[in-house]
């Protein structure tokens, strides 16, 4: 797998272009490549995953509590995710942007809005720490791909403003007598993932294959969820030191027409637990994305994100609440 590292900064130099056009044509290659992290980076991510051992554990009764009916933000039991109607086996703490109760986006009502509900102040500064640090990442690298496709380096910068960017904490036990299923096949319904994972291993992704057809997952038809779980290629993603695993997800393919596929991915169980952190750089909650190319097609990423979030979670008690409380009015005005 490809590692680059990363200028100090990106200001559309001769020396940007030529990277942006190597990570874009990587990604058309393998659909996956790594980042290489600083030494600080790194150090601000293993504090991360310690932080995430320590919580995840816990008692299930305490980490059961830590549940919002207004955000998508905090814990989510293993089997309680599903994909292509079979359970996940993850532990997940979901860190969502954290806005106070008296935002006026809260106090109207808005889907998915709200504090998130930390387990303790260790926890939430480590976290903050690491989504500070792959923000960054994110914003370069957006700025790299832009001048890689021929755009204006602010093209895509532009719809990150007040990003949704969130977080998923995860641990996978280890694999059992009956099963070895992590997380089933699917794709990422974001911009662009930007992934971090221990020693242990257990990710797969699936290349572009020439001619092989996309489903567009944005659209309900068209769900990626299961899609070649079985089929190969799959690629094992070797775990490697103070490296991050960088991917496009479903409105990076929705912007370049496909030029650029979301990458299928799984996991499998290993022999012992793993922990992983996916970071997922995101356009602002309110804005419209449309295609690069141009065209009347666009995707309100707020309705997208919620979409997405009440088809996975259908039972929780934030999905429950915003059918009871139509909240899904708010984004169609």
């Amino acid at each position: 797998m490809r590692t680059f590292e990363l200028p100090v900064s990106v200001g559309g130099t001769t020396v940007d272009r030529i990277l942006g056009k190597q990570l874009v044509r990587t990604w058309e290659d393998d659909g996956i490549f790594q980042v290489a992290a600083t030494a600080e980076q790194d150090r601000i991510t293993g504090e991360a995953l310690a932080a995430s051992r320590r919580f995840f554990a816990r008692s299930l009764p305490e980490k059961a509590k830590l549940v919002s009916d207004l955000t998508y933000s905090g814990y989510i039991a293993s089997g309680e995710e599903v994909t292509a109607g079979e359970a996940d086996y993850s532990e997940i703490f979901t860190v969502c942007p954290d806005i106070p109760l008296t935002d006026t986006r809260v106090t109207g009502g808005w889907p998915c809005h709200g504090p998130v509900p930390w387990p303790d102040e260790g926890y939430r500064t480590a976290m903050k720490a690491h989504l500070r640090e792959v923000g960054e990442i994110g914003e370069k690298l957006l700025k790299l791909v832009a001048l890689g496709l021929g755009v204006e380096i602010d093209t895509l910068t532009r719809l990150t403003r007040d990003g949704w960017h969130h977080m998923r904490v995860l641990r996978f036990p280890a694999r059992s007598t009956t099963t070895e299923r992590g997380i089933g096949a699917h794709t990422d319904y974001g911009l662009l993932v930007i992934a971090a994972q221990d020693d242990v291993g257990g990710l797969f992704i699936r290349p572009p294959v020439p001619g092989e057809p996309r489903r567009r997952n944005w659209l309900p038809e068209e769900s990626t969820a299961g899609m070649y779980q079985d089929d190969e290629p799959w690629h094992f993603v070797e775990p490697e030191p103070a490296v991050f695993t960088v991917f496009p997800g479903d409105i990076m393919q929705f912007l370049t027409g496909g030029r650029l596929l979301s990458t299928p991915h799984k996991v499998r169980l290993a022999d012992r637990e793993r922990y992983t952190l996916a970071y997922f750089h995101e356009p602002s909650f309110g804005v419209t994305v449309r295609p690069l190319a141009g065209g009347d097609e666009g995707i309100h990423y707020g309705t997208h994100f919620t979409n997405m979030f009440t088809r996975c979670y259908p039972d929780r008690v934030t999905t429950k609440r915003i059918h009871e409380e139509d909240r899904m009015r708010l984004l169609s005005q």
